[in-house]
């Protein structure tokens, strides 16, 4: 399995993405019940403020395979981002040293 990254940023005006936004997250909570490693968030100023994009973090076969599966979330489906997608080669660290702090609780 590899990792990869989808950034993306909103094309639609605030209040038509935010219905996307909540099946975008019922989408991922899915998929993470569905064992799949997975991991989304918003991307926010240096004031905390929401910058108007976010970050999914996902493990898959191949490009391809992940690919496939960003083509699924509501987000991009509705058209409601520009989306970027590229592989991901960790080199120093691991994901148990991320606090629930740093992820919001979440």
């Amino acid at each position: 399995m590899a990792w990869f990254i989808k950034t993306e940023t909103f094309r639609l005006p605030h209040d038509q993405v935010v219905p996307h936004l909540q099946d975008h997250r019922r989408w991922v909570e899915r998929l993470r019940r569905d064992g799949r490693r997975i991991c989304s968030g918003y991307l926010v100023d240096r004031h905390g403020r929401p910058g108007g994009g976010g970050l999914l973090l996902l493990e898959a076969e191949d490009y391809t395979a992940a690919e496939a599966l960003v083509r699924q979330d509501p987000m991009v489906a509705s058209g409601s981002v520009d989306w970027q997608l590229q592989g991901w080669i960790p080199t120093v660290g691991d994901f148990d040293t991320v606090s629930s702090s740093a992820t919001g609780g979440r």
